[in-house]
């Protein structure tokens, strides 16, 4: 009951109203969506309904906002352009049981492998990739599109000041709304982008053959949308996380996005993920709990089925300032000045991962990228914390070398490189107690240690491995095989 009251009851007139305000919001760009996926605006906005209707009972992140995205259409132009919107419906259920598969098995914990930089990254490009969205409706534009779009920023960042009782963007879009339509401006508007629904969106099973050639075609887009449809949403999750210092929970979240990519699919709609910039837009007009996220897809179809003749007259200009507000307010700046002191690693990875995604409009590249960049650089710094010393005991005929640190396939070339194997003397101990075998390269480069030595006519002492080091070196070593110096040759 204490869960149900927080995340629904708490906190109602501001999370109704930020639902509002992302309905509104969300209207051109699942329009947009829809165009760049090559299907029929309805298509796009009956998807962010369902989505965002069900995720807010499904999801594991409350006050984060799901709905059709930029990043998903993308993927589907070549499937609806080659089979058509049916073949689109099905690849969507797919979509939605991989999901869900997904988060039965947990795979949500692997985002503990995307950095901090990968994730900053992620947010910068995010703000660039919204800004640049924006371009289109500035570029050769009449001076009252610009003047609109000025005033929209300056009621969005100045009416706080009078009152946070209304959130300022729904205010600048009514405000910006009345003015196109009491002066009658000739401004591009949300009716100008499509031609938006009249009637619910209803049940219906896609109408594709069930047999193997269909599971053929949809697999490999199910699959790849899937995997991107969750990596948006765990980033997603993790930056609203940040923004309202609360946790949530990644394999609900992985559950809940399949089931709402299901009903989607089922309604009509194509598949979709967590939205950044609508999510920001929800958070700083107050939204907080699975209220506002259900608002916005039910205030998204009542205001296009109902309203659309209204809905329609909204000026692109109004739209375009809420969403250069949300480009400002996502971009973090703090990662300009940091530049200067975090270490180059993170300031290389952090900025690799903005130019892919930017550069190839592909979130899921720009991640990849920046969590190989990531991996490649922990290993190089893990590998160089490797220290050898040495010192002779015994009168001088038996070398004791003494091993502190990582031994895995980035320093493994250097463990090697610590042993002199032409020096004159009966016996080489070594100790390994204060170090940790990691892999099979570790493992072969101590083999290649100690038949070194032997062939050198030195005997060799292997003492203080620890218990995992040491179940590693029993199951894959071969110096202590009778064959050990053919094995190792060859």
């Amino acid at each position: 009951m204490k869960s149900l009251r927080q995340d629904w009851l708490s906190n109602i007139r501001n999370d109704l109203l930020a639902g509002l305000v992302v309905a509104l919001a969300l209207i051109p760009e699942a329009i947009a969506f829809s165009i760049i996926a090559g299907v029929d605006p309805k298509v796009g906005l009956y998807a962010s309904f369902c989505i965002a209707t069900v995720i807010a009972f499904t999801g594991g992140r409350p006050g984060m906002i799901s709905a059709a995205t930029g990043a998903m259409a993308l993927l589907m132009v070549t499937l609806v352009k080659e089979h058509g919107l049916q073949y689109l419906l099905a690849a969507t259920i797919l979509t939605g049981v991989l999901q869900i598969i997904a988060g039965w098995l947990r795979l949500a914990s692997l985002m503990r492998f995307v950095g901090r930089a990968v994730i900053v990254g992620f947010v910068n490009a995010l703000a660039i990739l919204i800004f640049m969205a924006q371009l289109p409706e500035l570029t050769n534009a009449s001076w009252e599109v610009y003047a609109m779009v000025a005033g929209g920023l300056a009621i969005i960042y100045l009416f706080p000041y009078l009152t946070k009782a209304v959130p300022s963007p729904l205010v600048a879009i009514v405000v910006l709304t009345a003015v196109a339509i009491g002066l009658d401006l000739d401004v591009r508007s949300v009716g100008d982008m499509g031609e938006l629904p009249d009637s619910l969106p209803v049940f219906l099973l896609p109408d594709v053959p069930l047999n193997w050639e269909t599971l053929t075609i949809i697999f490999p887009v199910s699959a790849t949308l899937a995997v991107v449809g969750l990596l948006e949403s765990m980033l997603t999750a993790t930056i609203v996380d940040d923004l309202t210092d609360t946790n949530s929970n990644k394999n609900r979240e992985c559950v809940g996005q399949g089931i709402a990519n299901i009903a989607s699919g089922f309604m009509g709609g194509m598949a979709g993920c967590a939205m950044i910039g609508q999510s920001v837009i929800n958070i700083k007009s107050g939204g907080r709990g699975r209220l506002s996220t259900l608002a916005a897809g039910v205030f998204l179809l009542l205001l296009v089925v109902f309203a659309g003749d209204w809905v329609s007259r909204i000026p692109m200009a109004a739209l375009v300032a809420v969403m250069i507000m949300v480009s400002i307010g996502t971009f973090n700046w703090g990662s300009l000045r940091d530049l200067k002191t975090h270490p180059l690693s993170y300031s290389v990875v952090m900025l690799s991962t903005v130019v892919v995604v930017v550069a190839t409009h592909d979130l899921a590249k720009g991640v990849l990228v920046g969590v190989l960049l990531s991996g490649f650089f922990f290993a190089h710094q893990v590998g160089q914390v490797l220290h050898v010393s040495s010192r002779t005991v015994e009168e001088g005929r038996v070398r004791h070398y003494h091993v502190i640190g990582q031994v895995f396939f980035a320093s493994a070339d250097r463990f090697v490189a610590a042993f002199d194997f032409k020096e004159v003397i009966d016996k080489v101990r070594i100790d390994v107690s204060r170090a940790h075998f990691w892999d099979v390269t570790a493992v072969s480069a101590l083999d290649k240690v100690v038949l070194k030595f032997r062939r050198e006519g030195t005997e060799v002492e292997v003492v203080g491995l620890n218990e995992a080091s040491a179940t590693l070196v029993d199951r894959f070593a071969v110096h202590d095989k009778p064959d050990a110096v053919e094995r190792l040759m060859h």
